[in-house]
């Protein structure tokens, strides 16, 4: 004989949504969304599809704030010119043919040091890393190096080399070697210990283990490697370029500080902004050709 209790386990049940089992049980079996037998929908957890032009929305916001308070006079032209008034000093540069030699000048230092770095730290990374002796000898003074801000050798890297050529192209690529070595010597370090001993097992040589083991594995850590040196590079150039110089970008632009011309400074910025963001921009292409084989969360 059902009770009360029963009479009302079983009206709360139905009100609910779930059906009362036969014979007056008080188990009920809830009928829904919650108990459907399929799988549970996995949760995506990754970024997403690339945004088309992505990398360049940041930029182009940053500009758009720019036009615009200059346009309705937030900004001081004494302060921060107009970009109009950038642009016209942009064009009057390269007519008078200044941009043109300056931007040539401060190329062609980057490119040696950043060269330069890139050869050094390669090899002190290679060495390091397949040799306990070479690691011994060479990871403590690049330790040390790295501890030492590059910009602060300067003066002792004048009196060594004087204001010449070489105390610049020497400062860029003192830059470089740390960001290579460091990133590249803990790739080769990070190498599974598997394809060491298939080499082994094979009796590879020392020169066709290197080329056939040891670069591929370590090229991703190189490529990142690279990327900070492209920058530490244009950071060096800008800095060495300041301190007697009587050509390059950085000349122009601590020219034009002198006369207090912001819109010269400006363009000298905007120049190095270019360069910057179109380095970073092939080595991320370059990334994505060499390591296309890779399968990560960025793809």
């Amino acid at each position: 004989m059902a009770t009360a209790w029963d009479a009302d386990e079983a009206k709360l049940s139905l009100t609910s949504g779930g059906r009362v089992a036969h014979g007056g049980s008080r188990a009920a079996k809830p009928v829904g969304p919650a108990s459907s037998a399929g799988p549970r929908a996995r949760r995506r957890l990754r970024p997403g599809p690339a945004i088309p032009f992505g990398l360049q929305i940041g930029p182009v916001l940053l500009v758009l704030t720019w036009v615009v308070g200059s346009a309705l006079g937030w900004i001081d032209p004494r302060i921060l010119s107009a970009p109009w008034t950038v642009i016209e000093a942009f064009v009057r540069l390269i007519e008078q043919g200044r941009l043109q030699d300056n931007f040539v000048t401060s190329a062609t230092r980057a490119l040696l040091g950043l060269g330069i770095g890139l050869l050094i730290g390669t090899i002190l990374a290679v060495i390091a890393g397949l040799s306990r002796i070479g690691e011994a000898l060479i990871d403590g003074p690049v330790q040390i190096k790295r501890a030492i801000p590059t910009l602060a050798l300067i003066p002792l890297l004048i009196l060594w080399f004087g204001i010449g050529e070489s105390m610049k192209v020497t400062t860029i690529a003192l830059a470089v070697i740390v960001p290579i070595y460091i990133h590249t010597h803990n790739a080769l370090r990070s190498i599974d210990s598997r394809y060491v001993e298939l080499a082994e097992t094979l009796r590879m040589s020392q020169k066709d283990f290197i080329l056939q083991v040891v670069l591929p594995g370590a090229l991703p850590g190189f490529l990142l490697g690279l990327r900070f040196a492209v920058t530490l590079c244009w950071v060096s150039l800008v800095v060495v370029e300041q301190i007697n110089a009587t050509s390059g970008l950085g000349y122009m632009i601590d020219l034009a500080r002198n006369y207090g011309q912001t819109d010269v400074i400006l363009v000298g910025l905007v120049v190095y902004v270019l360069l910057g963001l179109v380095s970073d921009g092939l080595v991320r292409l370059l990334e994505r050709r060499v390591l296309s084989w890779r399968r990560t969360l960025a793809n």
